[in-house]
């Protein structure tokens, strides 16, 4: 197969109803999760125990469901489904509804590709009954990275490209350019409206929960201390070491569940 013919057949898979049907499928797996990991964070700030508030969390929350393994099943394939959207706007750049997509938006759909199927993967292994704690393998992995030639630089810079993140996603939900990439000729003005505010909140949330993450991450790299790297779980239960705690920490609960809101709601709505 010729340079030439990977990106048509790329571009035409995207024209496919099986490439709309895995999107809008991943978008609806995303706003699963998310929303589950808001109740979870919920039941943290109540001081109730069980699952962590994470992406792995939420997937154990849905393994113990009646037909849970039948839902994680189709979960996974749903992420999955997530990252093949996303890996086909950052390698084809363009998609039958949405159109042409800029730089910026392909270098972040490379990343969002190799994250959604990494929590794919981390549905089966959840489904196999094989998953450990969520905040250990960040700590494990950070305490080697550390002694590498280097290392402080590199973990710094993965805080930087979570602070990053975090600051893309706040600017996606203030200026509500996220918006533009969905079908929002199609809503009424009252659907419209709350797909607007669960947008906004969502997204600010979001944004608050990877800024958390990158704080920790550049305080592990400049202090030479892995055990202050963690993930989603470990940045929401840090909330309740502060004044107001366990308030701010259901405030952003409440956005995660919008975020799994709208992202529900783009299962319908997204350009894809």
């Amino acid at each position: 197969m010729s340079a030439h013919t990977l990106p048509r057949s790329g571009r035409a898979f995207t024209e496919t109803p099986l490439f709309a049907g895995l999107a809008r499928l991943g978008y609806a797996a995303r706003g699963v999760i998310y929303a589950l990991i808001g109740l979870l964070a919920f039941r943290l700030a109540e001081g109730v125990g069980g699952p962590r508030p994470s992406q792995q969390g939420a997937m154990h929350k849905i393994a113990h469901e009646p037909f849970g393994h039948a839902l994680l099943l189709i979960t996974a394939i749903g992420l999955g489904g997530y990252a093949v959207w996303r890996l086909a706007q950052a390698l084809v750049g363009h998609t039958p509804e949405y159109g042409r997509h800029s730089a910026m938006d392909r270098i972040g759909a490379a990343g969002s590709a190799v994250a959604y199927a990494g929590f794919s993967v981390l549905a089966v292994t959840v489904l196999r009954g094989a998953a450990g704690n969520s905040s250990a393998k960040p700590r494990q992995t950070t305490a080697g990275v550390l002694h590498w030639p280097a290392g402080r630089e590199l973990v710094a810079a993965v805080g930087v490209l979570f602070l990053g993140i975090a600051a893309y996603q706040a600017y996606l939900g203030l200026s509500k350019k996220f918006l533009s990439y969905s079908k929002t000729g199609a809503m009424s003005n009252r659907a419209l409206r709350a797909f607007t505010v669960i947008g906004v909140a969502g997204l600010v949330a979001r944004a608050i929960a990877f800024g958390l993450i990158g704080v920790f991450v550049l305080k592990a790299a400049r202090d030479y201390s892995p055990k202050d790297v963690v993930g989603i779980d470990g940045a929401l239960a840090r909330l309740l070491l502060h004044a107001y705690g366990t308030a701010a920490l259901a405030v952003v609960a409440c956005g995660l569940i919008a975020f799994g809101a709208y992202s529900l709601a783009d299962a319908r709505y997204r350009k894809i």
